[in-house]
C-alpha cells in the first residue's frame, strides 16, 4: 500500500492522497459518525486523474470504493481497512445548461440541490429530488439509480439521464456524454451503469434531462380511515390532476405519531389529529397558479364528497408546505429504537395493505412488542419499512446532533436475520422488489433470488466479470 500511496500522490497532488490515520478522522456515513475504515482516500480533480488512479489500483489489485455524499440507506458505501475510497468531492462543478436543449452538463460530485438550483436560475426543473438534496451527489444518485419524491411525474434517475462518462475498471474512459433524447445507435452502454452501485465503472461526468419549470404549487395532508379510500384517493387525483400530479405520498399512523410526537427533539406540530388509520401527502405542480389552485381544490373537494377523505389541511405558504414535508422526512426518528431495521420495497398498491398485516402477525410472533413504521411513495408502489423489534430501547439524539447506527451485535445480527426472511420472502409470490431505490449492496445480497431470477443473476455476474475481472470495484456488492 506504501508503493500505491506514493504513486497516487505522484498522480493527483500529496495534499489529495489520505492516509489510514487521516482517513479515522472521517466520518463513516452520513447516518454514523464512527471513523471511516479505509487503507487510503484519494480526491482526484478531474476524469484523467480518476482514471489515472483507477489504472494503478487495477494493476496492483487494489479494491475501490466510491464514495459521494455518503448518504445512501444501503451498504454500498461500506468499507474495510483494506480498500482505497475513491473520493469525488473535488468533482463538483456544473459544466454548462443547455436551455434550448434543456440538458445540464455536470461532474459526478456536484451536489443534487446545487443542479437543482442552477436549472431553476435557467426557468427550468431537474426532474429528482431527495430528502438528502443537499448533501447527496448526481454520481451516488445515478449509481444508485436514485427515486425520490417526484418519481411519479418524471421517474427514476434513469430517465433523467442522457449521457454518461464512466471510467472502467482498468483505467479506460467510456465517453457517452450524448446529449439527444433520440438516440438508438447501438447498445444503450449508459443503462449499464445506472443503477450498479459502482460495481462496474466510476461515473464521472453526466448529461442531465432538464424539465420546464413548475413555479405553481399545491400541497395538502389528507386523513383517511382505511387504505382503500387511500387507494381510490389516488386514482380520483390522478384522473383529476392529470400531468400535474407530481407527489402522493402515504404515511401510516404510527410514523405520523412519531413523527409529531412534540416530546421527541426533531418532530414537528400535527396539523392533523393522530386518530386517522392512514395520512398521505398529494401535490400539484404546474405553471399558472390562479387555474391551478383551483384545479387542486375542486379535486380535493370533489374526494371529500365521495367520502374518500375524511380530513384534510391545504398548505397556505411555503413554511406550511415545509412543515407537512417534514412529517414524511423525519425518517432519522426511527433510528432513535436500539435496533432499527430499514427496509426499502416495492410490490403492487392492490397487495400492500395485506402484506403490511401478513409481516407485523408473523413478526409479533417473535416480538409481542414489535413496532412497524410504514410510509412511502405509494404511486410509485414503493413502501419503506422500519421494523423496532424492542422499542422501548431508546437513544436519545442530542439537539442537532445526527444518529448513529450501531454495529450490531450477535443477538441483533439474529433478529436482523429473521426480519429480512419475514419481510421478503412474500414479495415474490407479488412479483415485488427487494429494493425499490436504496440499492442491494452486501446486506441484501443473499435475498436478490426473491425479486431476479437464476438466469438474471448469472447475467449480472457475466457483466461484472467482463468489465471488471479482477473484482477490484466495490467488490462483493450486488454479485
Amino acid at each position: 500500500m506504501a508503493d500505491l500511496i506514493s504513486t497516487l500522490r505522484h498522480l493527483v497532488g500529496a495534499e489529495n492522497v489520505l492516509d489510514q490515520n487521516e482517513v479515522s478522522q472521517r466520518a463513516s456515513h452520513f447516518w454514523d459518525s464512527s471513523p471511516l475504515q479505509a487503507a487510503a482516500l484519494v480526491k482526484p480533480a478531474n476524469t484523467a486523474e480518476v482514471s489515472s488512479v483507477l489504472e494503478a489500483c487495477h494493476a496492483m489489485g487494489q479494491s475501490v470504493v466510491t464514495h459521494g455524499g455518503v448518504t445512501g440507506l444501503a451498504d454500498g458505501e461500506k468499507t474495510t481497512s483494506d480498500d482505497l475510497v475513491l473520493s469525488l468531492e473535488r468533482m463538483r462543478n456544473i459544466e454548462a445548461i443547455d436551455t434550448a436543449g434543456r440538458t445540464i452538463k455536470v461532474q459526478a460530485g456536484c451536489v443534487l440541490q446545487h443542479v437543482q438550483e442552477a436549472a431553476q436560475q435557467q426557468g427550468l426543473l431537474y426532474g429528482v429530488d431527495l430528502g438528502a438534496r443537499g448533501s447527496c451527489t448526481i454520481g451516488g444518485n445515478i449509481a444508485t439509480n436514485a427515486g425520490g419524491l417526484s418519481v411519479l411525474r418524471y421517474g427514476m434517475t434513469r430517465e433523467q439521464v442522457f449521457g454518461l462518462e464512466v471510467v472502467l475498471a482498468n483505467g479506460t474512459v467510456l465517453n457517452s456524454m450524448n446529449a439527444l433524447m433520440k438516440n438508438n445507435a447501438g447498445y444503450d452502454l449508459k443503462q449499464l451503469f445506472i443503477g450498479s452501485e459502482g460495481t462496474l465503472g466510476v461515473v464521472t461526468r453526466a448529461v442531465l434531462r432538464l424539465r420546464t419549470n413548475t413555479p405553481s404549487v399545491n400541497t395538502a395532508l389528507l386523513a383517511f380511515e382505511n387504505f382503500e379510500q387511500v387507494s381510490s384517493t389516488l386514482a380520483h387525483m390522478s384522473a383529476n390532476l392529470n400531468s400535474q400530479l407530481n407527489a402522493f405520498e402515504i404515511i401510516w399512523n404510527r410514523f405520523y405519531c412519531l413523527s409529531t410526537d412534540e416530546s421527541i427533539s426533531g418532530s414537528t406540530r400535527a396539523p392533523l389529529s393522530n386518530n386517522f388509520s392512514v395520512y398521505a401527502i398529494v401535490e400539484s405542480q404546474g405553471t399558472n397558479s390562479d387555474t391551478d389552485e383551483s384545479v387542486f381544490m375542486r379535486a380535493l373537494e370533489s374526494a371529500m364528497h365521495d367520502g374518500k377523505i375524511v380530513d384534510a389541511v391545504v398548505a397556505q405558504s411555503e413554511k406550511e408546505r415545509s412543515a407537512i414535508w417534514t412529517i414524511r422526512e423525519n425518517v432519522d426518528l426511527v433510528l432513535r429504537h436500539q435496533p432499527a431495521f430499514i427496509y426499502d420495497i416495492s410490490l403492487p398498491i392492490v397487495n400492500m395493505e395485506n402484506y403490511l398485516i401478513k409481516v407485523e402477525q408473523q413478526l409479533k410472533a417473535h416480538w409481542p412488542d414489535v413496532v412497524v413504521y410504514a410510509y412511502g411513495h405509494l404511486a410509485d408502489s414503493n413502501l419503506h419499512i422500519a421494523v423496532a423489534p424492542k422499542p422501548g430501547n431508546y437513544v436519545y439524539k442530542p439537539e442537532g446532533a445526527n444518529l448513529e447506527t450501531p454495529a450490531l451485535t450477535d443477538e441483533h445480527a439474529e433478529w436482523y436475520r429473521l426480519t429480512n426472511e419475514i419481510m421478503f420472502t412474500p414479495l415474490s409470490a407479488f412479483g415485488g422488489s427487494v429494493s425499490a431505490e436504496h440499492g442491494i449492496g452486501l446486506l441484501k445480497k443473499p435475498y436478490m433470488r426473491y425479486s431476479r431470477t437464476e438466469q438474471e443473476i448469472a447475467t449480472m455476474q457475466l457483466l461484472k466479470q467482463s468489465l471488471d475481472p479482477t473484482g477490484i470495484l466495490n467488490p462483493g456488492k450486488i454479485v
